[in-house]
């Protein structure tokens, strides 16, 4: 996605178009994404025959669906709640700049992680693909990731043996190589309104000095 533009050493330029010059530099924010799943998802197109057009980074959608010019100009970040993940963009300039995490939304589920997570993490777990075995043990071979877990809880179990979720989602994690993980916790939210309001509340706080 292109950032900015330079012509002929003169930087600040949001579209070159009829201007003249000898030498033109462009700035863009590159977005990368897992192969086999973009593989699986052109499958599934091409069997229903239907070609892709082009496609587009969930952050960035979320962006222009939901900012007004003034927001991206001046600098925003955006966070969309979706139902399976959730995503963070940055805009500045009226231009994407960063879209850059692992997000995992994490209900509690009778004291555990919800079995279709679990199902995603022994389909992702796979020996030579995310991890593999040396003589010194396990290696996880993704790496270079920031990994936000967002989790919501009815009661209050963060830091007593009850939380289960959180020493087994981070170790997951390390073992496929993602060490650098960081837990947004909203709970009490099935323990009256006020509680509820101060639950989310805190975890708003905490996402904003996330995003800053």
């Amino acid at each position: 996605l292109p950032i900015g533009y330079a012509l002929d050493g003169q930087k600040g330029i949001r579209d070159p178009k009829g201007m003249v010059g000898d030498r033109l530099g462009v700035d863009v924010a590159v977005i990368s994404s897992e192969t086999l799943a973009m593989r699986n998802l052109e499958l599934v197109l091409h069997r229903c025959h239907l070609q892709i057009e082009a496609l587009m980074a969930t952050p960035y959608a979320s962006g222009l669906a939901t900012l007004v010019d003034d927001e991206a100009q001046l600098g925003v970040a955006c966070i969309d709640f979706g139902g399976a993940t959730t995503t963070v963009s940055v805009f500045n300039d009226g231009q994407l700049v960063y879209a850059d995490a692992i997000a995992i939304g994490l209900p509690m589920y009778n004291f555990g992680i919800p079995s279709t997570l679990k199902a995603y993490f022994d389909h992702i777990a796979r020996a030579g693909v995310t991890f593999r075995y040396t003589e010194n043990g396990p290696v996880g071979l993704l790496g270079g990731k920031k990994v936000y877990i967002f989790a919501a809880r009815g009661g209050l179990y963060a830091g007593t043996a009850k939380d289960s979720q959180t020493t087994y989602v981070r170790d997951f994690l390390n073992f496929i190589g993602l060490s650098d993980v960081e837990f947004v916790y909203a709970e009490g939210l099935n323990m009256g309104e006020e509680r509820k309001n101060a639950a989310l509340d805190s975890a708003q706080q905490q996402l904003e000095r996330l995003a800053a």
